[in-house]
């Protein structure tokens, strides 16, 4: 019995090239989620950035900052905290 070793290559390289694509795929989907987990922590981080600009400046102007609403309250006017 004589073995067809050129449709047994030929499989061969299509079982590979499947292969190959699957975990190219795989690949794809993985970096296109860290991707998304990276942009989030960045827009954390500005928006963290931004508070921490925001209570800096309620500070400097002699505001009282709320931390539960995120917001600079003023006193009033010739009141003292």
């Amino acid at each position: 019995m004589k073995i067809p070793w050129s449709k047994f290559l030929g499989g061969l390289l299509v079982c590979a090239a499947l292969s190959w694509a699957v975990l190219e795929i795989r690949e794809n989907g993985a970096q296109a989620v860290r991707n998304a987990i990276e942009r989030q922590n960045n827009e954390a981080a500005d928006r963290a950035d931004a508070k921490r600009l925001d209570y800096d400046a309620c500070s400097v102007s002699g505001g009282l900052w709320n931390f539960g609403a995120g917001k600079c309250e003023r006193p009033a006017r010739g009141g003292r905290y």
